[in-house]
């Protein structure tokens, strides 16, 4: 089984550089992130610095978030934030010179909530407007930008695959895919099942935690191991994003005996 940890969720009691080298300690080759700076458009050093701490780790960066706003502080996603059109517009070379850089190709582009000022067709008509831009952006090193149904944002209103999958049959863009976060969709109370027998030979990613709690697999109710399995039988060649919350002393104790 070929894992991805999401370091930006998990070893957080390390420093954001040092934990491609945790990861990379504790068996795993690649690693994944949101967006690991403050700002869209970071210093080149600021840059220079995560590109060098993936390197030195001798890991491989399988995904990066776009530039969502302030996650801390609940903001999930710039796609349909209208009046920051131009900042993710500029997030986007810079995504995409971190790709290159890092032979990265999938980029996850978070919705954005929705906003009481502008109307829900407003925004989604913006949505629309820089999915095509980071597709375009993306494109000319091989990337995909991902859409990912979320769960725990009442106002993000992309939640379900069926609500992903739309948006992206309105693009004109082939490299733009469906980012199965299994807890999500769950969460939310798609049928997983269903969604995987449908569409996983043309997922995008796939990200597990278990539910309830968001924890790691085994911690909670659903049957990831079949989900996984059965997405790898009907094509899904990809890894599998490990973005769960550490709940255990070891995150990654059940490794050896999943599946």
């Amino acid at each position: 089984m070929t894992y991805t940890v999401n370091a930006s969720i998990l070893l957080t009691e390390l420093p954001l550089l040092e934990r491609p080298a945790a990861a990379k300690a504790a068996g795993f080759d690649a690693v994944e992130f949101w967006w690991p700076f403050a700002e869209a458009v970071p210093a080149d050093a600021d840059v220079d610095a995560f590109v060098r701490a993936i390197e030195d780790a001798g890991v491989q960066l399988t995904g990066l978030n776009f530039f969502a706003g302030d996650m801390a502080g609940g903001d999930r996603g710039l796609v349909s934030w209208k009046g920051r059109c131009s900042e993710f517009k500029d997030n986007v070379a810079v995504v995409a010179g971190i790709g290159e850089r890092l032979g990265t190709r999938s980029f996850n582009a978070l919705y954005g909530l929705r906003q009481s000022e502008h109307s829900p067709e407003a925004q989604d008509e913006l949505a629309l407007k820089n999915l095509q831009a980071a597709a375009e952006g993306v494109a000319s090193i091989g990337g995909v930008v991902l859409l990912e149904p979320v769960s725990g944002a009442p106002d993000y209103p992309v939640k379900s695959a069926a609500q992903a999958l739309e948006i992206i049959d309105k693009l004109d863009a082939e490299n733009v895919k469906l980012l199965a976060d299994f807890y999500h969709l769950a969460v939310n109370g798609d049928d997983v099942a269903a969604v995987i027998e449908a569409h996983a030979a043309d997922f995008g990613h796939i990200q597990i935690a278990d539910a309830p709690g968001r924890g790691e697999p085994g911690t909670g109710e659903l049957p990831l191991a079949a989900w996984i399995a059965r997405s790898r039988e009907l094509g899904y060649a990809g890894p599998i994003g490990l973005e769960y919350k550490q709940s255990q002393a070891d995150p990654f104790a059940w490794v050896k005996t999943f599946g």
